[in-house]
């Protein structure tokens, strides 16, 4: 096999591996809006709350990190400390919620929040280990990897119901569209 064939071989291969990867994403809107879980999350003061209690009264984006992550998690971080502090017409919230239940803990993301600006909009909270997979598929709309997440933001209604789904890596103006199209609705 020539050399030339060979490299058009393995483009070829590469791309259909990557589709799996791009029909399991699931971004736009959510509809019917999908409620909450029940779940009790724990917040950076240590106060164990339902994630109903943490979506509900106002625009909420959510996004899966976790502290120890070194590549998306922190620029999804500063991007949410940004937009937090940002004056808009309709109120919204911010909720950073870890995958990882076992290392993370409210005073490891009260110092993650802290590195990247905290804003008192903006909220973080970590599940019980037992609930991160079924956070995660509620959010992202399809079974996942158990300890896996993207970078795909989800926006949440003030009645506390999953509404939208981003694409992956949303701009800043894609996440002011979706607070104001929810805060609108």
């Amino acid at each position: 096999m020539n050399m030339l064939r060979r490299r058009a071989l393995l483009l070829a291969t590469g791309a259909l591996a990557a589709l799996p990867l791009r029909a399991a994403l699931r971004d736009g809107p959510v509809l019917p809006p999908e409620g909450a879980p029940e779940l009790v999350l724990t917040d950076t003061s240590g106060r164990r709350r339902r994630l109903g209690e943490l979506l509900q009264g106002r625009v909420t984006l959510v996004q899966l990190m976790f502290t120890g992550c070194s590549t998306v998690c922190p620029t999804q971080g500063l991007l949410f400390a940004t937009l937090a502090a940002r004056p808009r017409a309709v109120p919204a919230g911010w909720l950073s919620i870890s995958i990882d239940a076992l290392g993370d803990d409210p005073a490891r993301l009260a110092a993650w929040q802290a590195k990247h600006g905290a804003h008192p909009s903006w909220q973080a909270a970590v599940p019980a280990p037992a609930d991160v997979d079924r956070l995660s598929t509620w959010l992202r709309g399809v079974p996942v990897k158990p300890g896996t997440h993207n970078t795909q933001v989800y926006a949440v209604d003030a009645a506390g119901r999953l509404r939208w789904r981003s694409t992956e890596q949303p701009t800043a103006a894609q996440l002011e569209q979706a607070i104001a199209a929810l805060g609108s609705a």
